[in-house]
């Protein structure tokens, strides 16, 4: 601590006051000092008085071993004017930003699953992109290789339509994708910022906090003595200590002023971020979506192309047999042996089943016949004619 001297000006604001509280004086002090300067006052606009000064003089008379009074104003005044004039603890027993530490990392919490449900909608996205690439380029190689000219143009315009779905999801990825970035901006750079700055907040808080009760813990020690009416060693010196924790007091508390305004601010800017930026984001989301789907539906109305007429081959519909085949004889043995080969499919199943319609009154006329003649047979050998009745020549 350095020792200067000088002279301080100050006018009384239209309450009549200074802006400041003294310590000290008579019968245990024999010195005034300054124990605190508040905020937005005279004394704190001038800026010359610091916390621990001594004064010495009053408008030029000397105020040596002189007494202090205590404004009764102060001990009446609610803790918001108190918090306000910096005459109370109130703003770190009663500290909104804790608040608003907890409802940013609930919006980053917030903003994590939506950055997680859109990338898996642009994944989805991707994937439905290359299958309808992979449709588009076999529809083209069929509309390549089909003879018919109506045919070849109906599938070339078919792909051609799913190239264009792939191209219109492809937009719709590349509007979509700065939203993750911006929302991954946020989470991994803005909000441990944020929290960089609210840790060197309540640092200050609680260096701050220290000087109040280690200045608190001086006073009762001199209110403890002077109620014994014994005298203290340090407050008959001057009380040179006490002044020294008074400065340092002061200088954490401007620390912990401009580390408290820097922490709203950042937290007024991510809550705005909050609720502009999400709207936009999600707006931004459902319009590119809905341009999708509309480019989607608009390119399926232009695409009018079926029924699709084909000439086909006799043997377009013949398949290798990828299982074992069986026929059914009246052998057994054979029914159970495997035939391999080629597996012909025909245009009307009820043909096999005609023709063993048709077989099947010749195979029971014939028991009939053989009967016939093995009677007539029979008949002319009867023992009762001299002719026979059938003569086969």
């Amino acid at each position: 601590m350095r020792v200067t001297s000088g002279v301080v000006s100050l006018e009384k604001d239209p309450q009549n006051l200074i802006g400041i509280s003294i310590g000290g004086g008579a019968p245990y002090c024999p010195c005034l000092y300054v124990v605190q300067i508040f905020d937005n006052t005279p004394a704190a606009k001038e800026g010359t008085l610091k916390s621990g000064d001594e004064i010495v003089s009053v408008n030029g008379q000397s105020v040596k071993s002189k007494s202090k009074a205590k404004h009764r104003v102060v001990d009446t005044m609610s803790s918001s004017t108190a918090d306000g004039l910096g005459l109370s603890r109130a703003v770190l027993v009663n500290d909104g930003l804790l608040k608003k530490l907890d409802e940013m990392n609930r919006t980053a919490g917030m903003f994590f699953g939506l950055m997680n449900q859109t990338k898996s909608l642009i994944k989805a996205f991707y994937r439905l992109s290359q299958v309808q690439r992979v449709f588009g380029e076999i529809l083209s190689e069929i509309g390549v290789k089909e003879p018919q000219p109506r045919a070849s143009e109906a599938f070339t315009q078919f792909g051609g339509t799913h190239r264009r779905m792939e191209q219109a999801a492809i937009e719709c990825l590349k509007t979509v994708k700065p939203m993750i970035s911006d929302m991954n901006t946020f989470l991994t750079k803005v909000v441990p910022d944020t929290r960089l700055t609210v840790k060197k907040y309540l640092d200050c808080k609680f260096e701050y906090l220290s000087y109040c009760l280690k200045v608190k813990e001086m006073d009762d020690e001199e209110y403890s003595f002077a109620a014994l009416q014994e005298p203290l060693y340090r407050v008959e010196t001057g009380n040179y200590e006490y002044r020294l924790i008074l400065r340092c007091r002061q200088e954490a508390r401007s620390r912990f002023a401009k580390m408290r305004n820097d922490v709203l601010v950042k937290i007024e800017l991510l809550d705005n971020k909050h609720v502009q930026d999400t709207v936009s984001q999600l707006q931004c989301l459902v319009q590119a979506m809905s341009k999708y789907h509309n480019d989607c539906c608009e390119v399926m109305k232009g695409c009018r192309i079926f029924p699709i007429e084909m000439d086909l081959n006799k043997n377009s519909f013949q398949y290798e047999s990828t299982t074992p085949l069986h026929e059914d004889e009246d052998d057994e043995d054979d029914a159970d042996e495997p035939r391999s080969g080629i597996r012909e499919f025909r245009d009307s199943p009820q043909a096999p089943f005609a023709a063993w319609d048709a077989a099947a009154p010749a195979a029971a006329a014939a028991p009939a016949a053989s009967a016939a003649v093995s009677a007539v047979a029979n008949s002319s050998e009867s023992p009762g004619g001299d002719e026979p009745l059938l003569k086969l020549g």
